[in-house]
């Protein structure tokens, strides 16, 4: 009888360990920015190489940052609520057009249209890694003192912006 009591502890430990992480939302990855301040960058602007944006130039306002790159299937996907968002103009959404070649990025906002109010260029990814970047598309909120409030991984959807990213933005009094 005691032969078996430590295969079904064994069984129950592991069942237990199965049933916490089906319940878990993958897309949902704690980060340690939440509610420190946004890393600093200075980077040209995607359009506009001789011209260059960086945090400090965002500083006293709300505003969103948007990692995403041409050749992401996913950012495809979030475009059109990206779009249908920035029409609303309650924020500038900042681009981070991330590990892409500028001509193809230049030519996919062109393509699908351009959400941004402008977007940074990151061909090497040093900003994504500064700012902890899994994969594009991820999205964080940043408040006027330039704290990250909010991150997002994987795409925006219409759902997710009326419901969790524009409650943000109206408690941060935008």
């Amino acid at each position: 009888m005691n032969r078996y009591l430590l295969p079904l502890a064994l069984f129950l430990v592991l069942a237990g360990f199965l049933a916490v992480g089906l319940r878990l939302d993958p897309r949902e990855v704690p980060s340690p920015l939440i509610n420190k301040p946004a890393p600093s960058f200075s980077a040209p602007s995607l359009h506009k190489p001789e011209q260059r944006i960086s945090k400090q130039d965002l500083l006293g306002q709300v505003w969103i940052l948007n990692v995403w790159a041409s050749w992401c299937a996913a950012c495809r996907d979030e475009h059109p609520a990206l779009l249908a968002f920035a029409r609303q103009a309650q924020v500038p959404i900042y681009g981070l057009n991330y590990k892409d070649e500028r001509g193809a990025g230049q030519a996919w906002l062109r393509q699908l249209g351009n959400p941004y109010t402008d977007s940074l260029y990151d061909p090497d990814g040093r900003i994504g890694i500064d700012y902890g970047v899994y994969g594009v598309p991820e999205t964080f909120v940043i408040d006027r003192s330039g704290t990250i409030r909010y991150k997002h991984i994987g795409p925006l959807t219409p759902e997710l912006l009326r419901d969790t990213i524009a409650p943000l933005l109206r408690q941060l009094n935008v």
